[in-house]
């Protein structure tokens, strides 16, 4: 039979530092508690989502949010949160998202702008043990942070009630979808109080996203920041046309003519990852980490958290990493592939860029990846220029061609193939 825990008795909110708050912040509603971190922060004024968000969620309304990454979205639903959970108390709040790294940033987040309010914030995933995670929610916690398989185990054990949840946060829902984790996050939903506030943050809308936000939410206001696919006028992009066979070769011969601080290249596959962190590693010219998921947890935290200290100076990534990571300072982003999903080119560039801060990306692409290459320009409605690496010797290809010719070519072949 497991021991029953008593929740111990939240402790007293520390003293709230006297302001003067950021005026435009006090503006907004949010508690003295609240604005005291956030004057420690050193932010000055909120973002656009943060201004448009922050009024409604306050007001306890069900809020459907879309901007593009790095906008402060994560303040945006934690700040009000936490104005509104007031003192500490029990489990009110659930967070859930999809992956770990995500999940540990936004208990950062809540951590840090919740210092002086007593609320307790416990991070709920898989990949380690239960023990600790297990003791956290029965000594007692005001809000939870989790991904859906590790709170359903807890769930199941009778460990993780919902019954008491006030505001259930859904972040970065399309991503959800993509690692197939809507039902359980379905089931999740059922568990909690029907008269709860939902927040709901998703960059895209597929017909099974529309699904559940309209099963999870109940007349909720729409928040949009900006073009949802556009790429920030801070990047400057560029396509680098390329034989299959050499594209590995160009890699290496762009990181050699580029001067860069930091670098995040992306691949489609775990595969390709491995094999572009072999090759530079065996050069024994750069600083290099590798992250993808069937890389242990904690060598995730670590490539990560290097990365983000200098210690490496490129990370090689599937798109675990592309979507809402808080990695700041990265000047370049290279795409070894064209993304299969035009969105998926507007997150992975979104990495460089950030804060107003000046970055480039370059994407490689062979000449079958000529209507991946036109879909990404119909989405985010703008040609990106091509550009040849000065004294590469290329091999002919039709992506060096003219591409409206080329993609001519290509649909020829296609229509012959279909007969």
């Amino acid at each position: 039979m497991r021991e029953n825990h008593a929740p111990v008795p939240p402790p007293p909110p520390p003293p709230v530092p006297e302001g003067p708050y950021p005026a435009a912040f006090e503006v907004l509603g949010l508690s003295p508690a609240v604005l005291a971190a956030v004057r420690e922060t050193g932010y000055e004024k909120p973002t656009t989502i943060q201004e448009k968000s922050i009024p409604i969620i306050l007001t306890g309304k069900d809020v459907v949010g879309a901007s593009q990454t790095g906008t402060g979205k994560t303040a945006a639903f934690a700040l009000p949160t936490l104005t509104r959970m007031g003192a500490p108390g029990k489990f009110r709040v659930l967070v859930l998202e999809p992956v770990r790294e995500l999940a540990a940033q936004v208990v950062e987040q809540f951590e840090k702008y919740g210092k002086h309010t007593g609320l307790r914030v416990l991070l709920v995933h898989g990949g380690v043990g239960y023990e600790k995670q297990r003791k956290g929610l029965q000594q007692g916690v005001d809000i939870v942070v989790a991904t859906p398989g590790r709170l359903l185990d807890f769930m199941q054990e009778g460990v993780a009630d919902l019954r008491d949840v006030e505001v259930l946060i859904l972040d970065e829902v399309d991503r959800m979808l993509d690692m197939g984790f809507l039902p359980d996050v379905r089931r999740i939903v059922e568990k909690t109080p029907p008269e709860r506030q939902t927040l709901f943050f998703s960059a895209t809308m597929p017909p099974q996203i529309k699904s559940l936000a309209d099963f999870a939410l109940k007349d909720p206001e729409s928040v949009e920041v900006g073009i949802r696919f556009s790429a920030a006028e801070t990047v400057s992009h560029y396509m680098y046309p390329v034989a299959s066979d050499q594209r590995m070769e160009l890699l290496l011969a762009i990181l050699k003519q580029t001067h860069f601080e930091s670098v995040m290249i992306f691949t489609r596959t775990k595969v390709q990852a491995d094999q572009i962190y072999s090759a530079l590693n065996q050069l024994n010219e750069y600083k290099v980490a590798v992250m993808h998921s069937d890389i242990g947890q904690r060598d995730r935290e670590r490539a990560l958290q290097g990365f983000r200290n200098g210690e490496y100076e490129i990370i090689v990534a599937t798109d675990l990493a592309a979507r809402g990571l808080d990695v700041s300072g990265v000047t370049h982003v290279i795409n070894y592939m064209v993304p299969e999903h035009s969105e998926d080119y507007v997150h992975r560039i979104g990495r460089t860029g950030r804060a107003q801060k000046e970055g480039d990306a370059f994407t490689l692409f062979a000449a079958d990846e000529l209507m991946n290459v036109a879909s990404i320009e119909r989405l985010i409605s703008q040609k990106i220029e091509r550009r040849k690496l000065e004294g590469f010797n290329y091999k002919y290809t039709t992506a060096l061609d003219d591409e409206d010719r080329a993609r001519a070519i290509l649909t020829g072949r296609k229509k012959k193939k279909r007969r």
